[in-house]
């Protein structure tokens, strides 16, 4: 009896499979045209809406196709062309997706006041946003994404499905967000704090939504605070924000510490960022056990912790320069306290170029480019023309060394140490043994010409002494 049934269950189930993909179960269209007329138009209109709701999707776009090749006044034009667009949509896969966004461009390129084109940028926004990959995978479908989403809200504010998008553009920069944390958590903990501060101020500045941007500031501070006390100023913007925009952060009362331990002002917490994070924590849903487990064996990334309400960052992400770059070209400092962006002698050039000259003695009329090291007045060329030996002249203003992303640890210290040992008591032993011979002592190694600028002359060597028999 029981085999009878089950053997029934199976035939049914079976049968509904089979009636489904034949395309007897009808997926309603979205916007069908209610006028009830007979025209010829009105009729192939209607009949490739029927295949389309009953996924004969290759039917309909060449019966679509008809219409517009042989009424092409017709008043379903621009239906017809959107129609085509969701049949693509609907069909799915990578391709006919791609074929969808394409067919949904030109609608808008074709019809841009219709009502329907801010139907199909937001068909387009959907296409990237159901493609979206986890935060640790290749980011191309949420950058794209995030661009069309934004374009939505840029171009049809007053839209239906602005508010929509606008949910979907928070989750988009979730996702983004978090693949720069996890690469500002690889540095951080890597010990290249220079590398990990440029990601971590990238991030907090372009995602203030994100739902780990008190972390990402509290790792922010803690890099700088590692790079020593010229970027003190650095660590404690980061603290403040924390403390400021983030008031119920875990890390809220030991920032506030740490600006103390700093003498730096406490600032008060503000109201409406206080507001904003409780309503978020409030109506968080955070995954169970479950739902995390099941979400490993998923494509598409978990944004259940993405922020329900405040705007969407509107603008395109920019990188920054890592404070480990010097920028020498104007004469500034890298990673100088105070340095202004856009100041003179701050920012440096960016190009690099290279030119082919006539006059071979260019190269030595021009002063040479390690006289003007990062910190020094620079020497114009006038100036080196009328005067050629005031290189040797210039008084070299003492340089902090750099942050650097590859910090010696405690044995590669040890290491170089020993081996500096080592090296002065050869040159030792070699001076001792040249003085018995009555020998001058052989001169010491060359120093690199960037450190002083006498070393840009070439040494006089003094010939050795034959000793008298």
């Amino acid at each position: 009896m029981y085999s009878r049934i089950l053997h029934n269950v199976v035939v049914f189930a079976a049968l509904a499979v089979l009636l489904s993909s034949c395309g007897i179960r009808r997926h309603k269209y979205a916007d069908p045209i209610s006028k009830q007329t007979e025209q010829p138009d009105k009729v192939l209109f209607d009949r490739a809406i029927n295949d389309i709701e009953h996924s004969r999707y290759e039917i309909a776009r060449l019966t679509l196709q008809t219409l517009i090749n042989t009424y092409d006044s017709s008043e379903y034009l621009a239906k017809a062309k959107l129609a085509i667009a969701d049949s693509w949509f609907r069909e799915g896969g990578a391709h006919g997706l791609a074929q969808a966004e394409a067919e949904y461009k030109d609608f808008e390129l074709f019809y841009p006041n219709m009502e329907e084109a801010a139907e199909a940028q937001e068909r387009v926004c959907d296409i990237h946003y159901k493609q979206m990959d986890k935060a640790d995978r290749d980011p191309l479908h949420a950058v794209r994404a995030d661009d069309e989403c934004r374009q939505l809200l840029l171009q049809y504010p007053n839209s239906k499905f602005a508010p929509e998008t606008q949910q979907k553009l928070r989750e988009v920069q979730e996702v983004l967000a978090l693949h720069e944390y996890a690469a500002g958590y690889f540095y951080h903990h890597k010990g290249a704090m220079p590398a990990a501060a440029n990601r971590l101020t990238t991030l907090v500045d372009q995602y203030p939504l994100f739902s780990q941007a008190d972390e990402a500031l509290w790792m922010l501070g803690d890099s700088y605070d590692r790079m020593g006390d010229r970027f003190e100023d650095k660590s404690a913007a980061a603290y403040t924000r924390i403390v400021k925009d983030y008031p119920l952060s875990v890390h809220a009362d030991a920032a506030k510490k740490k600006l103390a331990a700093m003498k730096r002002p406490v600032p008060q917490a503000d109201p409406v960022a206080y507001a904003r994070m409780k309503y978020e924590l409030e109506n968080r849903n955070a995954p169970n056990k479950l739902n995390r487990f099941v979400n490993e064996f998923k494509r598409n990334p978990d944004t259940s912790l993405a922020a329900k309400g405040g705007s969407p960052t509107m603008t395109i992400m920019r990188p920054g320069v890592p404070v480990s770059v010097p920028l020498s070209a104007t004469g500034g400092t890298a990673g100088a306290p105070g340095a202004t962006p856009g100041a003179a002698g701050t920012t440096g050039t960016s190009d690099v170029t290279i030119g082919v000259t006539s006059d071979t003695k260019e190269l030595d009329a021009r002063p040479d480019a390690r006289a003007n090291p990062p910190g020094a007045a620079p020497v114009s060329h006038t100036a080196a023309v009328a005067n050629p030996t005031s290189k040797a002249d210039v008084v070299m203003a003492p340089q902090q060394p750099f942050a650097t992303n590859h910090p010696l640890s405690d044995a590669d210290k040890k290491k170089y140490m020993k081996q500096a040992q080592e090296k002065a008591k050869r040159e030792k032993k070699a001076a001792a043994k040249a003085a018995k011979k009555g020998q001058p002592p052989p001169a010491p190694a060359a120093q690199p010409a960037a450190q002083t600028p006498s070393a840009q002359q070439p040494a006089v060597q003094t010939p050795p002494q034959t000793p008298q028999p």
